[in-house]
């Protein structure tokens, strides 16, 4: 089964005036179908045709270059498109806001910690949250495509919460300033959807 190019929960210009129309539409066509049209091209023929992309990338280390890439590509746009909705943001409430609190002490120490991990990390890549086996939350950070699901991307636990710092993401309408971006992010999180994930988590 060919990997497919997920259609949006929601308009183009559904995310303005934080994400606009122009980049949202330009993300999803291009590069993210891209990985996509790459992945299937990179798997042809091989037995990662039949495999999951979790499974593929829970055994990345055995794959070529392109199938990583290509691969963490799809699972991370994936993920993030769920992750946002308009009119988003807010307090996070239920099993995921209390997490965040035990974790960090608060939802604005989470913030702080959360935009150091996206602001800090050199040239493209992730922010991630991730649920640990005990139930705890820790954010970390990968590059280039990269994320929590390999094994060997330095990252541990289930992500729950992922935000995309590489230039395509933002710089039509923000240029070269990732925090402004990376701000306009917490008006976006669809809470609902990421204590879905960390529940079945």
């Amino acid at each position: 089964m060919a990997f497919e190019l997920p259609q949006l929960p929601y308009a183009y210009d559904a995310l303005e005036p934080h994400f606009d129309a122009q980049t949202m539409e330009i993300h999803h066509t291009k590069h993210h179908q891209a990985y996509v049209t790459n992945l299937n091209n990179a798997i042809q023929g091989t037995d990662m045709e039949s495999q999951s992309i979790e499974d593929i990338l829970q055994n990345i280390a055995a794959a070529p270059a392109a199938v990583r890439n290509n691969g963490g590509g799809h699972w991370n746009h994936s993920m993030f498109w769920q992750i946002l909705k308009p009119n988003g943001g807010g307090q996070p409430t239920g099993a995921i806001g209390e997490a965040i609190t035990q974790s960090f002490g608060s939802y604005d120490k989470f913030k702080e910690e959360f935009t150091k991990a996206a602001t800090t990390r050199f040239g493209s890549g992730w922010a991630w949250l991730c649920k640990q086996s005990d139930g705890s939350l820790q954010i970390c950070s990968t590059p280039n495509q990269d994320n929590p699901l390999m094994p060997d991307a330095g990252c541990k636990g289930i992500p729950v919460l992922g935000l995309d710092v590489w230039e395509h993401a933002y710089y039509l309408k923000y240029q070269n300033k990732r925090p402004d971006y990376i701000a306009a992010f917490y008006n976006l999180i669809n809470w609902d959807e990421v204590n879905k994930r960390f529940q079945a988590a």
